[in-house]
């Protein structure tokens, strides 16, 4: 698979990545959430330190978080067995995961502010232009917007993880230089990594996304794929193919965002295909 992609090709688009002046970063819930689906307050604190070193780079950053219900699911001990359950625990976990985050961003003196969007907000031209201009002026304010699902009133989209959607809508929406998807695997990889060993990251994603797509797919019943990387992939590929960089990374990675900020090989890339990089 790694060949597919030409390194020359690989090396522009981490360089593209890297010089990325506003930056959209996708967090997962596994990336946020323990074995039990509290929040851990070191994988957030973690996050929080990574965003702050794009933000002290002079980047501008929009954080799309995912864990509400998984919060909630932690704060009340209570099983997520039907789509209400999931809507009433998401609005428990939600203010939860919000006083979290503007708790570890005031270690840096930094303000958050909390955005909540369903798929009409993205799709109604109005809303969507009152969307823009928020998101806007809280980054000339220098406040990190904190972008997540509307669950409470969502329906069908709790159970496809749209947010991995819904961060590629946000970056396309509002000109952003770089997607960066934070999950629990470190990559795309040739099959689930967790119960294959033989797995390998794949390097790159360029005009090989064809049987990218296929070997995310493979053996899934669900739609989603193994691991829930199809929708990852296919946010990333949208993002590109609209000339925005996509890296799918793992959060638990050292310094993840520093390395990506400095061109380093780290996760995966997705080539913009749109003309300002084509392999």
């Amino acid at each position: 698979m790694n060949e597919v992609v030409e390194a020359a090709t690989v090396e522009r688009a981490r360089r593209l990545a890297a010089e990325a002046g506003r930056v959209v970063v996708k967090a997962g819930t596994n990336s946020l959430t323990d074995d039990e689906s509290n929040l851990d307050d070191t994988k957030l604190d973690k996050l929080v330190d990574d965003i702050e070193d794009l933000l002290a780079r002079g980047k501008e950053v929009i954080l799309v978080s995912s864990g509400a219900i998984g919060a909630g699911m932690g704060r009340i001990d209570y099983p997520s067995e039907t789509v209400e359950e999931s809507q009433a625990l998401s609005t428990v976990g939600q203010s939860h995961l919000m006083r979290r985050y503007t708790e570890s961003f005031e270690r840096y003196d930094r303000t958050v502010a909390q955005i909540l969007l369903t798929d009409h907000d993205l799709e109604d031209p109005e809303r969507f232009t009152n969307f823009r201009n928020t998101i806007e002026t809280l980054l000339d304010w220098g406040v990190v917007p904190i972008i997540n699902e509307n669950d409470a009133v969502a329906t069908e989209e709790i159970r496809i993880g749209d947010n991995d959607m819904l961060s590629s809508s946000v970056a396309i929406g509002v000109d952003v230089d770089l997607l960066v998807t934070l999950t629990d695997v470190d990559g795309v990889y040739t099959g689930n990594p967790k119960d294959d060993p033989d797995a390998e990251r794949i390097e790159a994603v360029g005009r090989n996304y064809g049987r990218v797509q296929e070997l995310v797919a493979g053996g899934s019943s669900d739609g989603i794929g193994f691991g829930g990387i199809r929708t990852k992939v296919e946010g990333a590929r949208d993002a590109s193919e609209h000339g925005i960089p996509a890296i799918i990374a793992g959060s638990a990675e050292p310094d993840v965002l520093e390395r990506i900020a400095t061109g380093k090989s780290v996760g995966t890339v997705f080539v913009p295909v749109n003309g300002v990089i084509d392999d």
